[in-house]
Protein backbone atom coordinates (compact mmCIF):
# COMPACT_ATOMS: atom_id res chain seq x y z
CA UNK A 1 0.00 0.00 0.00
CA UNK A 2 1.05 3.35 -0.88
CA UNK A 3 2.28 5.79 1.52
CA UNK A 4 -0.08 8.15 0.08
CA UNK A 5 -3.08 6.48 0.73
CA UNK A 6 -2.60 5.06 4.11
CA UNK A 7 -5.07 6.50 6.54
CA UNK A 8 -3.63 8.51 9.46
CA UNK A 9 -4.11 5.58 12.12
CA UNK A 10 -2.00 3.44 9.74
CA UNK A 11 0.43 5.81 8.81
CA UNK A 12 1.51 6.99 11.97
CA UNK A 13 1.03 3.62 13.58
CA UNK A 14 4.20 2.86 10.90
CA UNK A 15 5.67 5.93 11.92
CA UNK A 16 5.42 5.31 15.41
CA UNK A 17 6.91 1.38 15.45
CA UNK A 18 9.54 2.99 13.46
CA UNK A 19 10.40 6.32 14.64
CA UNK A 20 9.42 6.33 18.35
CA UNK A 21 12.74 5.64 19.88
CA UNK A 22 14.57 7.78 17.49
CA UNK A 23 12.28 11.03 18.32
CA UNK A 24 12.25 10.39 22.03
CA UNK A 25 16.14 10.77 21.79
CA UNK A 26 16.16 13.62 19.94
CA UNK A 27 13.85 15.12 22.48
CA UNK A 28 15.51 13.73 25.87
CA UNK A 29 18.44 16.09 25.20
CA UNK A 30 17.09 19.63 25.20
CA UNK A 31 14.69 18.52 27.66
CA UNK A 32 17.10 16.34 29.59
CA UNK A 33 13.96 13.89 31.35
CA UNK A 34 13.06 10.99 29.57
CA UNK A 35 9.61 11.48 30.66
CA UNK A 36 9.19 14.70 29.33
CA UNK A 37 10.62 14.00 25.83
CA UNK A 38 7.99 11.01 25.66
CA UNK A 39 5.29 13.85 26.04
CA UNK A 40 6.51 15.65 23.86
CA UNK A 41 6.69 13.01 20.89
CA UNK A 42 2.98 11.73 21.92
CA UNK A 43 2.09 15.33 21.55
CA UNK A 44 3.73 15.17 18.14
CA UNK A 45 2.34 12.26 17.05
CA UNK A 46 -1.31 13.41 18.43
CA UNK A 47 -0.93 16.80 16.23
CA UNK A 48 0.28 15.06 13.40
CA UNK A 49 -3.23 12.71 13.69
CA UNK A 50 -5.37 15.20 13.44
CA UNK A 51 -3.43 17.08 10.59
CA UNK A 52 -2.88 14.25 8.71
CA UNK A 53 -5.25 15.01 6.06
CA UNK A 54 -3.48 18.76 5.50
CA UNK A 55 -0.36 16.46 4.86
CA UNK A 56 0.85 17.63 1.67
CA UNK A 57 3.41 15.51 1.27
CA UNK A 58 2.70 11.90 3.11
CA UNK A 59 6.56 11.42 2.37
CA UNK A 60 7.62 14.12 4.50
CA UNK A 61 5.46 12.98 7.51
CA UNK A 62 8.72 11.97 9.54
CA UNK A 63 10.45 14.98 8.78
CA UNK A 64 7.21 16.90 10.12
CA UNK A 65 7.39 15.11 13.39
CA UNK A 66 11.65 15.88 14.34
CA UNK A 67 10.54 19.00 13.44
CA UNK A 68 7.45 19.12 15.68
CA UNK A 69 9.51 17.34 18.36
CA UNK A 70 12.70 20.06 18.28
CA UNK A 71 9.41 22.89 18.61
CA UNK A 72 7.85 21.38 21.65
CA UNK A 73 11.05 20.75 22.89
CA UNK A 74 12.21 24.22 22.72
CA UNK A 75 8.51 25.23 24.77
CA UNK A 76 9.47 23.23 27.22
CA UNK A 77 12.56 24.52 27.95
CA UNK A 78 11.16 28.16 27.38
CA UNK A 79 7.87 27.08 29.97
CA UNK A 80 11.29 25.92 32.32
CA UNK A 81 12.88 29.12 32.27
CA UNK A 82 9.83 31.41 33.12
CA UNK A 83 9.19 28.38 36.19
CA UNK A 84 12.63 28.66 37.20
CA UNK A 85 12.63 32.48 37.06
CA UNK A 86 9.66 32.53 39.09
CA UNK A 87 11.26 30.06 41.93
CA UNK A 88 14.10 31.97 42.19
CA UNK A 89 12.30 35.13 42.29
CA UNK A 90 9.36 33.90 44.70
CA UNK A 91 12.04 31.94 46.85
CA UNK A 92 15.83 34.74 46.66
CA UNK A 93 17.24 31.45 45.46
CA UNK A 94 17.82 28.64 42.76
CA UNK A 95 15.78 25.53 42.36
CA UNK A 96 17.48 22.61 43.89
CA UNK A 97 18.97 20.12 41.99
CA UNK A 98 18.96 16.41 42.34
CA UNK A 99 22.59 15.07 43.20
CA UNK A 100 24.37 12.53 40.86
CA UNK A 101 23.65 9.48 41.40
CA UNK A 102 26.91 7.45 43.27
CA UNK A 103 26.68 4.69 40.62
CA UNK A 104 28.13 5.13 37.08
CA UNK A 105 29.25 8.84 38.74
CA UNK A 106 31.87 9.36 35.88
CA UNK A 107 29.59 8.87 32.98
CA UNK A 108 27.21 11.20 34.67
CA UNK A 109 29.48 13.34 35.04
CA UNK A 110 30.54 13.33 31.83
CA UNK A 111 26.94 13.65 30.63
CA UNK A 112 26.09 16.26 32.32
CA UNK A 113 28.79 17.99 31.43
CA UNK A 114 28.23 17.46 27.47
CA UNK A 115 24.49 18.63 28.59
CA UNK A 116 25.89 21.94 30.24
CA UNK A 117 28.19 22.55 27.16
CA UNK A 118 25.02 21.98 24.78
CA UNK A 119 22.83 24.21 26.87
CA UNK A 120 25.43 26.74 26.21
CA UNK A 121 25.42 26.69 22.37
CA UNK A 122 23.07 28.99 20.36
CA UNK A 123 19.73 27.31 19.64
CA UNK A 124 20.71 26.30 16.13
CA UNK A 125 24.42 24.90 16.57
CA UNK A 126 23.16 22.34 20.02
CA UNK A 127 19.74 21.55 17.36
CA UNK A 128 21.89 20.72 14.37
CA UNK A 129 24.78 18.64 16.64
CA UNK A 130 22.27 16.41 18.43
CA UNK A 131 20.27 15.82 14.85
CA UNK A 132 23.57 14.70 13.13
CA UNK A 133 25.88 13.39 16.36
CA UNK A 134 22.22 11.14 18.36
CA UNK A 135 20.32 10.71 15.75
CA UNK A 136 22.66 10.13 12.77
CA UNK A 137 21.01 12.35 10.94
CA UNK A 138 22.69 13.71 7.42
CA UNK A 139 22.84 17.10 6.06
CA UNK A 140 19.66 16.91 4.08
CA UNK A 141 17.53 15.67 7.26
CA UNK A 142 18.67 18.03 9.07
CA UNK A 143 18.26 20.63 6.78
CA UNK A 144 15.12 19.44 5.95
CA UNK A 145 14.27 18.79 9.50
CA UNK A 146 15.25 22.74 10.91
CA UNK A 147 13.74 24.06 7.72
CA UNK A 148 18.10 25.50 6.98
CA UNK A 149 20.16 25.46 3.72
CA UNK A 150 22.40 22.65 4.35
CA UNK A 151 25.10 24.97 3.80
CA UNK A 152 23.89 26.03 7.09
CA UNK A 153 23.63 23.25 8.03
CA UNK A 154 27.22 22.81 7.96
CA UNK A 155 28.37 26.14 9.35
CA UNK A 156 26.36 25.71 12.81
CA UNK A 157 27.81 22.07 12.71
CA UNK A 158 31.85 23.67 12.67
CA UNK A 159 30.81 26.53 15.36
CA UNK A 160 29.23 24.18 17.54
CA UNK A 161 31.80 21.65 17.37
CA UNK A 162 34.49 24.24 17.84
CA UNK A 163 32.89 25.58 20.63
CA UNK A 164 31.99 21.92 22.60
CA UNK A 165 36.11 21.42 21.92
CA UNK A 166 36.53 24.83 23.89
CA UNK A 167 34.37 24.19 26.79
CA UNK A 168 34.88 20.50 27.33
CA UNK A 169 38.45 20.27 27.14
CA UNK A 170 39.39 20.00 30.59
CA UNK A 171 36.72 17.30 31.17
CA UNK A 172 37.62 15.41 28.59
CA UNK A 173 41.75 15.45 29.68
CA UNK A 174 40.99 14.97 33.14
CA UNK A 175 38.88 12.35 33.53
CA UNK A 176 40.26 10.21 29.91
Amino acid sequence: MSADRWSADEALSALYAAHWRQLVRLAVLPVRDVGTAEEVVQDAFVAMHSRWGRLRDNDKALAYLRQAVVNRSRSVQRHRVVVDRHLRASSGRDPETAPPSDTRALDADRRTAVLDALGQLPDRQREVLVLRHYLELSEAEIADTLGIARGSVKSHASRGSAALRDLLGDVWKDES
